[in-house]
């Protein structure tokens, strides 16, 4: 709904509620934002919201795009994430997509544009604008520390599954189709035929 309290990401999911996309890099901000980076969502759940609204959903390519952001697959360079706050400042310093997509925040000094909650009382009643009233509180806390949380637990997970052979994963053990069922049959073709 964008209605996270960060309002870089607020911008991006409102002009994709109301025009049916967004640029490529505000997708990736989205994705590291939605999954490793703050909130630690599964993918695949967030990536429903970009194929209901997004007019350019591709199903594969779309979930593609999810699991390589979260970094379940394909991409492990899972310190390397969009920041909600400084990723938006570097492209956009005076905040004038935010300003454009979030109307609660446009009056807002540029100095504070990406981080309301840490404008004064003063500015942000000059601003027409008081967070956790009129505009919603960052849902995370603290943005630094739980995007450095949630690395710590992905290096984790890489490293206990290792494929270099240092690791070693536990895999469930597969029961073997009882013999003369229909199961075992179609195993017995798929061998053959491999």
């Amino acid at each position: 709904k964008g209605e996270t309290g960060f309002p870089f990401i607020d911008a991006i999911m409102t002009q994709l509620r109301n025009e049916g996309w967004m640029h490529h890099l505000a997708r990736h901000a989205v994705a590291c934002f939605a999954t490793r980076g703050d909130i630690y969502a599964p993918w695949y759940e967030a990536a429903k919201v970009f194929d209901r609204y997004l007019i350019d959903a591709d199903w594969s390519v779309n979930n593609c795009n999810w699991m390589w952001l979260s970094c379940s697959a394909f991409f492990y360079q899972y310190f390397r994430c969009y920041s909600p706050i400084t990723f938006g400042k570097k492209t956009d310093p005076d905040g004038d997509f935010i300003r454009k997509y979030v109307p609660a925040l446009k009056k807002f000094p540029s100095k504070y544009i990406y981080e309301p909650w840490k404008a004064p009382k003063h500015v942000q009643e000059k601003a027409g604008c008081i967070i956790g009233k009129d505009y919603p509180k960052p849902i995370i806390d603290d943005h630094t520390a739980t995007s450095k949380e949630n690395m710590r637990k992905i290096g984790d997970a890489y490293k206990a599954n290792k494929s270099d052979g240092t690791a070693k994963p536990q895999l469930e053990k597969t029961k073997r189709p009882a013999e003369g069922t229909p199961a075992a049959e179609r195993a017995q073709k798929a061998v053959k035929a491999s």
